[in-house]
């Protein structure tokens, strides 16, 4: 995902995301700070010779994810960051390997269309039996066992997702890129787990040792704020720990 500040018409990502994603990459990296205005529509248009619909679908993205605020009349500004946003940062395991400097790994356990379990169904605010794609995948770090993503997306927002490889590809990025599902935040619950013994033997522990086990639903403003994604990952107790910053 590139964060140049321009627009590449060849490039694969629709328009509209690589705006998002320059924007975006701004008030993230605090070029832009909170209660800065950023520039009008009619600037953006004029600098990336994109349409002013454009700008407008991205501006309504930035209002919807809490990153910007709209004054009538005066314009819109960068938002303070809530504490939700900064406890919670959606980010691939493979970013997170990276910027932690270690080589991500991914090894693909199973791949299925499935009916959605009634849990699942309630979680993901559908029908049960709705058709699920089902993944589980081996995450690992410089070659060590780190955790198992079991991830559970509703298909008629991306058919044909499981048809990727994604033993070389990031999920999330081809949920993007092909399907032009965006996340606008999700819900996670995090609680501390025994491994039961076929678990234990992915991640090369023993049967009973400590899990980090977490249930994340991500939603998308794509699909008018509905949930998108199912998430249960477990991570090994004894080489992760969740980094989280607080802000008053």
């Amino acid at each position: 995902m590139g964060h140049s500040d321009h627009v590449d018409r060849n490039s694969k990502l629709p328009i509209y995301y690589q705006l998002y994603e320059i924007l975006r990459g701004n008030i993230r990296n605090g070029k832009w700070k909170p209660g800065d205005m950023i520039p009008p529509e009619s600037e953006l248009v004029a600098r990336y010779k994109i349409s002013r619909t454009t700008v407008r679908q991205v501006f309504e993205m930035l209002v919807n994810e809490g990153l910007i605020y709209r004054e009538r009349g005066r314009g819109s500004f960068v938002a303070e960051p809530t504490l939700e946003e900064a406890l919670v940062r959606i980010i691939s395991f493979t970013d997170e390997m990276r910027q932690r400097g270690r080589k991500p790994g991914t090894k693909v356990l199973n791949s299925e269309l499935i009916p959605a379990p009634q849990d699942i169904a309630e979680r993901l605010q559908i029908a049960p039996g709705a058709e699920l794609a089902h993944m589980t995948r081996l995450r690992s770090a410089d070659d060590e066992p780190m955790s198992i993503e079991d991830s559970y997306l509703i298909h008629r927002y991306c058919p044909g997702i499981l048809d990727g490889d994604y033993e070389s590809n990031s999920l999330r990025e081809a949920i993007e890129t092909k399907h032009g599902i965006l996340w606008s935040h999700a819900k996670q619950v995090i609680r501390a787990i025994v491994a039961t013994s076929s678990l234990a033997k992915l991640l090369s522990i023993h049967a009973g040792d400590a899990l980090l086990y977490i249930e994340r639903v991500s939603f998308s403003p794509q699909q008018q704020g509905l949930p998108v994604e199912f998430l249960r990952i477990y991570y090994r107790g004894d080489r992760y720990s969740l980094y989280n910053e607080l802000q008053p």
